[in-house]
């Protein structure tokens, strides 16, 4: 763990020191018209037209900066986390390949590039198409039943949005604040405030869409600040959880979820869906999707459909949203003082909304009569399935009777729901539908 923090620190540092110094920065074309150009050439280049000394053939290497250079370092220590420490390589792995296409020149696979391939799929991210795509697939694989069984359990996931409001009034205040102080960052606007908050849902698709809304120039660094946060679950919320939690609460035994009938379960997706267009429209696209794919999903008759959501489609989605974001990470977008501003506010939200959680978690542990176990309050942000399962292990730990899994899945959906329609009322409120 320390090990990582220390890598990322001197990364962003490093980021910063060059972002600052830019201005300075040598252009490549200079080595290569010196050393690579035969001398016959001579007079193409002092007029500057390198493309005609070699007989109008353009390599990437002579537009090569150092940005693009420190950009495509940070891809190879992407790729590496995600091979090496298997650090969620699903989505880590093809999105720091797509950070390498975005930042070779000439090559026109960034995806701003026009006609690009990489331009194409990103009009999946642009036009907000893959989030919901994603959630239909998310609603396939999630089980709300101990969400019905337990519903006070929502109440956890309520606490757990505590991170997004914490990120919305730093972002506005302490970037306001700041703005002065720090070179080339001009604070941030009530879009990009929203956006950036929503980090703290822990929740890569709720994420994007917002930005996508919202604050489109913020979307790569939102994007991949969001699932880098989601990756680093394991060890940033056990520390918080036994900060928080005493050893009576830890070894508190939950009972059996109760059964719930399978009409309920059909009931509900219609339910959520009907309040929800009724009253947040903006959230209708992604908690209308994932209710359907949970309607697939408990309907009974639709198996096919539940296989093809479950596997093959979401790792589809997973694969065109983590190389279009990857791609869209260029280095004049990515490599400023916003970016670290952008990250710091993400671990602020991620933390604050797990001790938003994990305090609702404890104020049920008193009033039920010690019957829950506040260890379940770290699922209160949708890090899904990751954070139940470190409810699980850190259950484990202390009384190995234990068994969290299930009772922390009502919070994590229930946060689902919540942080897209908190998602739905940034957007109508801050303009963006």
């Amino acid at each position: 763990m320390k090990e990582k923090f220390v890598i990322l620190f001197f990364a962003l540092f490093f980021v910063y020191f060059t972002n600052n110094t830019m201005s300075r920065c040598i252009d490549t074309t200079e080595i290569i018209e010196t050393t690579f150009i035969d001398i016959d050439s001579e007079q193409e280049i002092e007029t500057g037209n390198i493309s005609n000394a070699l007989g109008g053939y353009k390599m990437g290497l002579t537009k090569m900066t150092i940005p693009q250079i420190i950009m495509v370092l940070i891809a190879l220590t992407l790729a590496y986390l995600s091979i090496a420490k298997k650090y969620e390589p699903l989505l880590l792995l093809p999105l720091a390949f797509g950070m390498v296409l975005g930042n070779i020149p000439i090559a026109g696979l960034s995806a701003y590039d026009q006609g690009g391939l990489l331009h194409f799929l990103y009009q999946g991210v642009w036009y907000v198409i893959y989030p919901p795509l994603i959630f239909l697939c998310i609603g396939a694989m999630t089980d709300f039943g101990p969400l019905i069984a337990n519903p006070k359990t929502a109440l956890i996931g309520l606490g757990g949005q505590l991170g997004i409001f914490v990120a919305l009034g730093s972002a506005i205040y302490l970037g306001n604040f700041l703005a002065p102080f720090i070179p080339g960052f001009d604070g941030f606007t009530l879009n990009e405030a929203a956006s950036i908050a929503i980090i703290g849902s822990s929740d890569g698709p709720t994420s994007i869409f917002t930005a996508s809304r919202l604050a489109p120039d913020l979307l790569p660094t939102i994007a991949i600040a969001a699932f880098s946060y989601m990756a680093l679950v394991p060890f940033i919320q056990p520390p918080i959880m036994r900060l928080l939690t005493t050893p009576e609460e830890r070894v508190v035994v939950m009972p059996k979820p109760k059964n719930v009938r399978r009409v309920h379960k059909i009931i509900f997706p219609f339910a959520i869906t009907i309040i929800t267009l009724m009253l947040v429209p903006a959230a209708g696209a992604l908690v209308g999707m994932l209710m359907l794919g949970n309607l697939i999903r408990e309907s009974g008759v639709t198996e096919r459909y539940v296989r093809t959501l479950q596997d093959h489609f979401l790792n589809i989605l997973t694969l065109l949203v983590a190389v279009s974001i990857g791609a869209s990470a260029t280095a004049e977008r990515f490599l400023t003082p916003t970016t670290l501003f952008i990250v710091f506010l993400g671990l602020i939200a991620f933390s604050f909304g797990t001790i938003g959680g994990i305090l609702i978690a404890k104020i049920l542990y008193r009033t039920s009569g010690g019957k829950i176990n506040p260890l379940i309050g770290n699922s209160g942000v949708s890090a899904m399935p990751m954070a139940a399962r470190i409810s699980q292990r850190m259950g484990q730990k202390y009384n190995s009777q234990n068994h969290l899994l299930m009772h922390a899945m009502g919070p994590i959906v229930s946060s689902t729901i919540g942080s897209a329609i908190i998602a739905g009322i940034f957007i109508a409120m801050f303009g963006g539908g």
